[in-house]
């Protein structure tokens, strides 16, 4: 990650929450957790991190950046599968931890690495008769996974 830091650090828990500066509270890390949606339908696409330079470069070209911990390397969404994200809005929450990218998705209309329209693509059933088994949300691929991304998962997005 780079050591340049492009956003203020703001200790007053008034101005912080209050105020009118994006001082975003990046964790032990440099990381702050992003949750993106689709800005049509408001479903949840994805989630992820960014770091310092990922939200700076969000907010300069308008196009969704991340930080992978697995890779440890900035990303641009959508730069190997085509399937980019469009930021329309971001928003902040009240202590400046977590962002909340509202977003159009360019591409073959997926978000998911899996092809799908969403990350979030399968649910949880409650109940004891639930099994601890998923029920599948999103079942529709968009586009192959293999033949985007060859037979290697951590090559996705």
């Amino acid at each position: 990650m780079t050591e340049a830091k492009r956003f203020p650090k703001i200790d007053d828990n008034t101005a912080l929450e209050e105020g009118d500066i994006l001082a975003p509270a990046f964790d032990a890390h440099g990381l702050l957790p992003v949750i993106v949606t689709a800005a049509e339908t408001g479903e949840v696409l994805m989630f992820a991190y960014m770091n310092d330079e990922a939200l700076a470069r969000s907010i300069d070209t308008g196009e969704a950046h991340f930080w992978s911990r697995s890779r440890k390397a900035l990303w641009r969404k959508g730069e190997t599968s085509g399937n980019t994200l469009r930021i329309v809005e971001i928003r902040t929450d009240c202590d400046q931890d977590v962002l909340w990218l509202k977003a159009e998705m360019k591409g073959a209309g997926a978000c998911c690495h899996t092809g799908r329209v969403s990350c979030f693509y399968r649910s949880v059933p409650f109940g004891a008769e639930a099994g601890g088994k998923l029920v599948a949300v999103h079942t529709e691929r968009h586009f192959d996974p293999d033949a985007v991304y060859g037979n290697s998962s951590k090559t996705k997005l």
